[in-house]
């Protein structure tokens, strides 16, 4: 489309027509920018009888967004003129180009003044209009005696734009409330004004209450009223009006608050929801009762309102119903908790901002009592949010679990199924608070360590998930490949699985900095608790002795040392059965000789006695065996052996015999030792 130049004479719907007809931004700076350099033009001329209509044309260019300052000396000229159609002009252009910092706002002043004595009743309401939208303290002051004059007259159509212009004085107020409706209106206005900036006339007001009940009464049960009706409600606007004061006037005061509850319980139980105008009227209604010292059974019947609105087609009803809610829901849980069903389906809306509020809703309803299934719902919708809510969604299930768990058990599932479904949106306190969930939770070590070792072997691109797996498989490796948990169906794993998994993590693209720590410190403790991949783990952490990371080359370095200077306090285990565990540990080598400790544990319930350890070694080698701690192991206990060789040049072997009584069978069993560790020989 071409957009061709206009000629400064051109109307403006035309002028409308054309930009809004522009196809580009460009286009239409193109447009304006014409224009105004004609309207400028027409200005600077005399007289032409287009001043007005000039200026109408600048005000829409000012409601694009673009400069229209130029046009405030011309507001000034047409608010003088004696014609009302540019006078009219002018006053809307005042309103909208000044404001009471501008200097030119001072020029109108004296117009102002002129036309509030004006014959015309229209040309008054002009000059109050604007006076009420710009007017600076000082105007407010000088025109004092010109407004109190107009609001002791008798045209009810200049009090109604004078009521809502006073601020400043309310010697005349109280009997505009026996005025017709739409001064009334203008008021109400007044006198809420008043109050919310004087509090000390707040008193003052309060003996109006009686007659603004009386007045609200009136609206709800009159007739129908064509003047007023809007959608079957009689003037809702003033209704809202009368509302919003008289909750001002009863807030903190038992008084008030008992003169309006009875009003309010009509308003709430007689007034249609259906269309928009009562919607507005019973809002407001709930807004006045959860302010004001209410009943606890009005306060229950504004929930319900708001209930009802969470059903509302209307999104805007439903935001606002959920505003409401979450302001009111610590003080009136339970009245709440009864449309718990209802918020949670507003998880499903479409709208963002309504899933939002929905979501804040529902995180306040969790308790004690329905932490169960209110979690499911919170989990489920946490699979299906938008990104922007998945963090705000996480952090309020952890707290809500934090503080409402059932059980320990649930309480870990709970967080994996988090870290499993958005493990990229979590805090980063996440993991170390997780960490300590599992440390405290004792009986259920064998359990988390298997859910962490099958949930990373599935996916390491969830960098919390691996980081809280790779910790727990270092410090609880030993019950993960032993392969018997009672909580969760066995699974047996080798050592060589879990090294893998761990060396996946190592090498993977998608694992960070932090991540690899946490694998490599995992991998160097699992060599306390494995007994036939030590090598292959002091392979593993000799390689990032040389990483460009600085951080996890430290790791590998000083882990390297400990492979190197304290490998002789290693146990390597070489017994396990019946619950009996049998650990042997260098104690020291010196050039006379070295000595080992066997240490017998009993991991069962019931005592072990009878125990006897025999061993034998190569003739090359001498052999002294202290006396052992005793014979007998207690239940979930331990006993100690002491072995002395002196030295020799051959390999060591030794060969265990183990004996010992666990109530009713005898169990023995010869073990076989054919390497130690390798600072012991």
């Amino acid at each position: 489309m071409v957009v061709h130049a206009m000629s400064p004479s051109v109307r403006l719907q035309e002028m409308i027509r054309v930009i809004r007809g522009a196809r580009t931004q460009g286009e239409e700076r193109g447009v304006i920018q014409r224009e105004c350099a004609a309207i400028r033009a027409q200005f600077r001329q005399a007289d032409n009888g287009t001043r007005s209509h000039n200026l109408a044309k600048l005000l829409y260019v000012h409601m694009l967004g673009y400069p229209a300052h130029f046009g405030q000396m011309e507001c000034v000229r047409l608010i003088a003129s004696p014609r009302y159609n540019e006078k009219r002009v002018g006053y809307l252009g005042a309103m909208m180009l000044l404001d009471e910092k501008q200097d030119a706002s001072l020029l109108i002043t004296n117009s102002i003044k002129n036309d509030l004595s004006h014959s015309s009743q229209y040309v008054q309401s002009l000059a109050l209009c604007t006076l009420g939208c710009m007017g600076s303290a000082e105007m407010c002051r000088d025109l004092a005696p010109e407004i109190d004059r107009l609001l002791r007259a008798s045209n009810s159509y200049i009090k109604k734009k004078v009521s809502s212009l006073c601020r400043h004085t309310h010697t005349h107020t109280m009997p505009l409330l026996s005025s017709r409706l739409h001064v009334l209106h203008g008021a109400v206005v007044l006198i809420t004004e008043l109050c919310e900036r004087n509090p000390e006339t707040l008193e003052q007001f309060r003996k109006a209450v009686p007659e603004l009940v009386q007045i609200m009464k009136g609206l709800v049960m009159s007739g129908y009223s064509p003047e007023h009706n809007v959608a079957g409600i009689s003037d809702p606007f003033l209704q809202v009006r009368i509302l919003r004061l008289l909750r001002i006037l009863g807030r903190n005061n038992e008084t008030a608050s008992d003169a309006v509850n009875d009003l309010l319980a009509q308003v709430a139980t007689n007034t249609d929801s259906s269309k928009t105008a009562g919607s507005a009227v019973l809002y407001e209604t709930v807004l006045t009762v959860m302010d004001i010292k209410s009943e606890s059974g009005l306060r229950v019947l504004a929930v319900n309102i708001l209930g009802r609105f969470l059903l509302n087609n209307d999104r805007n009803i439903r935001y606002i119903s959920m505003t409401s809610l979450q302001k009111i829901v610590q003080t009136d849980h339970n009245a709440v908790q009864r449309h718990r069903g209802t918020i949670v389906d507003c998880l499903k809306d479409q709208d963002a901002s309504v899933k939002r509020r929905a979501l804040e809703l529902s995180l306040a309803l969790v308790s004690a009592v329905n932490i169960r299934s209110l979690m499911k719902e919170l989990l489920l919708f946490l699979s299906s949010c938008p990104p922007e809510l998945r963090a705000h969604t996480t952090s309020g299930i952890f707290n809500a679990a934090e503080r409402y768990a059932p059980s320990q058990r649930w309480h870990i599932d709970t967080i994996l199924h988090v870290l499993t479904t958005a493990g990229g949106d979590v805090r980063d306190e996440t993991v170390p608070n997780l960490i300590q969930l599992i440390t405290t939770a004792t009986e259920l070590h064998c359990y988390t360590v298997h859910k962490l070792y099958r949930a990373l072997i599935a996916d390491i691109s969830v960098q919390s998930l691996v980081q809280v797996a790779c910790w727990c498989i270092g410090e609880y490796g030993d019950l993960l490949l032993r392969g018997e948990c009672e909580e969760t169906e066995p699974v047996q794993v080798a050592e060589d699985d879990v090294l893998d998994a761990l060396e996946t993590v190592l090498q993977s693209h998608m694992s960070s900095p932090a991540t690899r720590g946490f694998a490599l410190t995992a991998t160097m403790k699992l060599s306390t608790r494995i007994t036939h991949n030590v090598d292959r783990i002091r392979s593993i952490v000799s390689i990032y002795g040389s990483c460009i990371d600085v951080e996890l080359q430290q790791r590998a370095v000083e882990y390297n040392a400990l492979f190197k200077k304290y490998d002789h306090m290693r146990y390597v285990i070489v017994y396990e059965k019946n619950g009996v565990t049998l650990k042997l540990q260098t104690d020291r080598q010196t050039d006379t000789g070295m000595t080992i400790t066997l240490t017998a544990t009993n991991s069962t319930d019931r005592e072990i006695t009878s125990l006897t350890l025999q061993a034998a070694v190569p003739k090359s080698v001498q052999l002294q065996m202290k006396a052992p701690s005793g014979d007998v192991i207690p239940a979930h206990g331990l006993g100690q052996l002491n072995i002395h060789f002196l030295p020799n040049q051959v390999s060591l072997k030794m060969r265990v015999r183990v004996c010992y009584t666990s109530q009713d069978f005898v169990c023995q069993d010869t073990v076989q030792i054919d390497s130690f560790p390798s600072p012991a020989w």
